[in-house]
């Protein structure tokens, strides 16, 4: 979805961009944990003459924070499925696609796309711009 349409993309970007978001979840486990309430009481000849007390503790802890990560992508009129085939083409000479150059966007292709991309940080099977221009798909504008 172009910049314009797409409710909540980053801050300044372009309106004439397209951008996807990729949300990982944060993840949170239950600790449980016994705590000392009452040390034992222990006889100088070393019997036990009262027990250790302890309490059951349960709560919930993030391990892993929320993150969001707004990335820019080709725009949907741009995935043709001539387009579409040489992504299928240059991910499959890499080893990431070992289907069919057949112009789908379907869930191989997918999956090769996240495989790939997952290198370069991006979770996602939404391919980034910058993916293109690594697999020489997309042209990568001069400096200067």
């Amino acid at each position: 979805m172009r910049a314009s349409e797409t409710p909540g993309a980053p801050p300044g970007a372009d309106p004439n961009t397209c951008y996807a978001r990729h949300v990982t979840p944060a993840i949170i486990e239950t600790v449980t944990e016994q705590v000392l309430v009452q040390p034992p009481q222990i006889e100088a000849n070393g019997t036990v003459s009262y027990p250790a007390v302890y309490r059951t503790e349960t709560r919930q802890e993030i391990v892993r924070e929320r993150k969001e990560l707004w990335f820019e992508t080709l725009c949907q009129e741009e995935l043709t499925p001539e387009f579409i085939a040489s992504l299928q083409r240059a991910l499959s000479v890499r080893g990431y696609h070992a289907g069919a150059a057949n112009g789908r966007m379907d869930f191989a292709t997918k999956r090769a796309i996240r495989a790939y991309q997952s290198d370069q940080g991006v979770d996602s099977d939404i391919l980034s711009l910058a993916a293109a221009r690594q697999l020489g798909l997309k042209e990568v504008p001069r400096e200067g």
